[in-house]
């Protein structure tokens, strides 16, 4: 990255990236992939609440261990990367003396209109939409010096948990009044009615009824930007600060930082998370109180918390021979991550799907992290054999090609 840029911008080359943040995204792919197989599965609403109670024996025990180690953590770290990419853009356009703001618009506007597609046509559990919409704010901080980039991004973060305390607070004091009890009741019921209509849409539906299903869950899902859109800005700004300040890109230079993260923050943030499950194992979204507010605020320190101390020990690994040799298999699959992460929801909707092979709800829970290792497995083969003759992913370069409102080279030059 230290190399002078000249002409116009355009999409990065291979030799000036940062290959622990492909790495990371690699890592990432396969955590989401892990994570999102319970709304593949089943019905999009009724997943990432916790620890199922009507699971037992193997299927309870890898439910309880994808909770406590990889719901959350990685859709965070995907943010992380998320707000890394801009700022790698942002540095790129500032050596090239070139405008930004108009690039970035066009960037946010087509990863917009991919997400939006993705989440009616294929799956409703969607992180794109919301993703290219907090993208936009992004450019309001761009000229603040880095440093404050981390304590907004950490003050982003917060803001949802305080709230949710607010609510908890109001939650424990009208409980028991009938006013109050009829709103929680209406809530949890209508929760309940888009469960069953999932469950009839994508289990046993058409892909005319899925479709419809999709808009009215996605729907329902960016009505809580106000909520996750503070999360994923808060984590977009952390990552800018790991671009900005060096971190990323110079690890060594940062040992102290990096050692705090993997001995301190991700200790914190497992015994964080074992404090959330201890007070409430599933997470009812109907429900207010200090009890499950504080629950809330525990994974939500936790999620931050582990998902550093997993970007840690990665760099760190990535420093010893070994085991770079081992984690750089994951790069190609992090420069596919768009490719990769809609080939994920093709895959597994065609095959859990009704209108597909119909295996909705019939894949045991201690059977999905087999499931998603074979599935990237074969993503990361994939990737590996498709990088060795184009420049980019098929979806990379869709997105870079209007990006730059030019269709980019796809192919590798003959050595």
């Amino acid at each position: 990255m230290s190399a002078t840029i000249t002409g116009n911008l355009s999409p990065i080359a291979v030799t000036e990236r940062i290959e622990a943040m492909d790495v990371l995204r690699g890592f990432a792919l396969l955590g989401i992939l892990l994570m999102n197989l319970e709304g593949f599965v089943g019905p999009v609403m009724a997943a990432a609440s916790g620890v199922d109670p009507a699971l037992t024996g193997a299927d309870r025990i890898v439910d309880l261990l994808v909770y406590v180690l990889v719901q959350g953590k990685f859709y965070t770290l995907f943010s992380l990367l998320f707000g890394m990419g801009f700022a790698v853009m942002s540095q790129r356009a500032e050596q090239a003396g070139r405008p930004f703001a108009g690039t970035y618009w066009r960037r946010g506007l087509v990863l917009l209109a991919i997400g939006m597609l993705h989440a009616v046509f294929i799956w409703a559990g969607d992180i794109l939409m919301m993703y290219a919409l907090c993208s936009f704010l992004l450019l309001a901080f761009r000229p603040l010096p880095y440093r404050w980039n981390a304590w907004l991004g950490l003050a982003a973060y917060v803001a949802p948990i305080a709230f949710m305390y607010l609510m908890g607070a109001m939650g424990s004091l009208l409980a028991g009044t009938e006013a109050w009890d009829k709103v929680m009741a209406q809530i949890g019921a209508q929760l309940q009615a888009l469960i069953e209509s999932e469950r009839a849409a994508y289990g046993g539906g058409s892909y005319a009824d899925a479709t419809w299903q999709r808009l009215k869950s996605a729907g329902m899902a960016l009505s809580n930007i106000t909520m996750f859109g503070f999360i994923a800005f808060g984590l977009f700004l952390l990552g800018a600060w790991f671009v900005r300040s060096g971190a990323i890109a110079r690890p060594r230079e940062f040992g102290r930082l990096y050692g705090l993260l993997r001995w301190g923050a991700l200790p914190l943030g497992l015994v964080a998370m074992l404090g959330s499950l201890t007070l409430s194992p599933t997470m009812d979204f109907a429900t207010f109180s200090l009890r499950l507010s504080t629950a809330f605020a525990l994974q939500m320190s936790a999620n931050l918390l582990m998902c550093l101390g997993y970007l840690a020990w990665i760099l760190k690994a990535l420093q010893a021979p070994m085991f770079e040799r081992a984690l750089s298999v994951l790069a190609p699959a992090g420069r596919m991550a768009l490719t990769n992460y809609l080939l994920q929801s093709l895959v597994c909707t065609w095959i859990f799907y009704g209108y597909g092979l119909g295996y909705f709800e019939q894949l045991p829970r201690a059977w999905h992290p087999l499931f998603a290792l074979v599935l990237f497995g074969g993503q990361v083969l994939l990737s590996h054999a498709w990088l060795s003759r184009f420049r980019f992913g098929p979806m990379e370069w869709l997105w870079r090609s209007l990006t730059y409102a030019s269709p980019q080279p796809m192919r590798l030059q003959a050595r």
